[in-house]
């Protein structure tokens, strides 16, 4: 906060919420500033709130609008200038909650001018890209239970199953395993389907000499992981092959690069230049990885649009998915997740890489 030049700051995106509190709830709001951390909700929450709160964090139990109680927190502080979740914080929200700020207070004395609202972007963000070790311990138990589901994947994945039946039983053997839900929508895409990055699973079945991309994920214990694997359904053709065997390698160099002080923009460049020298560049159009936590795309971003200056650091956790596609022939895609560490990195999923 002192960097971002506040010395107040309102949460109110829910994992960040969750983050600092350890409530996981659809609502509330946080007040940082002051030597003091305060936690607004509704009465829904208030007992997991105060269940939570302990003695470091003071709860408030809105009775009507949890911006009002906000901003009659930031007027008592006194605060100058307070910082809010820009990418998070709809405009006419911060409109209201800077009108709320600012009215006078009656009877008319002298004072301090309002509160002054400022977007900071990415402060919670980066706080949260790096983990401690109780969310290592998670997220090396989560990988360890996702990479148990991927490896009954043919079992599902056979001639004749829809792409909607696999992705059902992949997410029926995600809970069995222990998660408490789908990281997000599970993705089944065969033949000229896998050429749709974000496919969504269809009616089509699966039938020989398809690729199948399978990228699914769980969350555990509040903690997202990520995997994918591409199949082959019977024997596949040259050209196919090619395409898994350059995405293998593209996976491999990515984690080649992967250490405390990496560029990410580095860790994209290893896989992206070895497919452009496979003659698949123009058919790997995303980035190669984005951070795992409390959501499944947070930071850092692994991209070749990432700034020149953003390294990654030990105990960071994200994907490396490197992938190719090609409309109307198919696609490939490799994902697993890593921890960063001293020397180099830890994979997390551990699933063999096979046609």
């Amino acid at each position: 906060m002192a960097a971002a030049g506040i010395d107040g700051l309102v949460v109110t995106h829910p994992p960040n919420i969750r983050y600092l509190t350890g409530l996981n709830a659809s609502t509330g709001i946080v007040v940082i500033g002051g030597g003091r951390v305060t936690l607004i909700v509704d009465f829904r929450y208030a007992a997991a709130a105060r269940a939570v709160a302990g003695d470091t964090v003071a709860v408030e139990v809105a009775d009507g609008q949890l911006d009002a109680v906000a901003a009659a927190l930031i007027q008592k502080a006194g605060f100058a200038r307070v910082g809010v979740e820009g990418e998070y914080l709809s405009i006419s929200r911060f409109n209201r909650l800077a009108s709320a700020v600012a009215r006078p207070q009656l009877p008319l004395a002298e004072g301090p001018a309002a509160p002054a609202l400022t977007p900071v972007e990415r402060l919670m963000a980066g706080v949260r890209a790096v983990k401690d070790d109780d969310e290592i311990a998670i997220l090396r138990e989560a990988g360890r239970r996702l990479s148990a589901v991927a490896r009954d994947l043919r079992r599902w994945a056979v001639p004749g199953a829809s792409e909607l039946e696999v992705a059902a039983a992949i997410d029926a053997a995600v809970r069995e395993a222990g998660f408490e839900r789908p990281a997000f929508e599970t993705i089944v895409a065969s033949g000229p389907n896998a050429a749709l990055p974000h496919a969504r699973p269809t009616s089509r079945r699966l039938a020989a000499g398809d690729g199948v991309v399978l990228d699914f994920g769980g969350v555990y214990d509040g903690y997202c992981v990520d995997l994918t694997r591409t199949v082959a359904i019977g024997p596949m053709s040259p050209g196919f092959r090619r395409m898994f065997g350059a995405v293998r390698d593209a996976h491999a160099a990515a984690l080649g690069v992967v250490s405390p002080g990496a560029r990410a923009a580095d860790i994209d460049g290893a896989a992206r230049h070895l497919l452009e020298a496979r003659g698949l560049g123009e058919a790997f159009g995303h980035g190669t990885g984005h951070g795992l936590g409390l959501e499944v795309h947070e930071e850092p971003r692994i991209s070749k649009h990432t700034s020149r200056d953003e390294r990654v650091e030990a105990g960071m956790v994200f994907t490396i998915e490197p992938g190719v596609y090609v409309p109307g022939v198919g696609g490939v895609r490799i994902e697993d997740d890593v921890l960063v560490v001293e020397g180099g990195c830890e994979l997390l999923t551990d699933v063999p890489i096979e046609l």
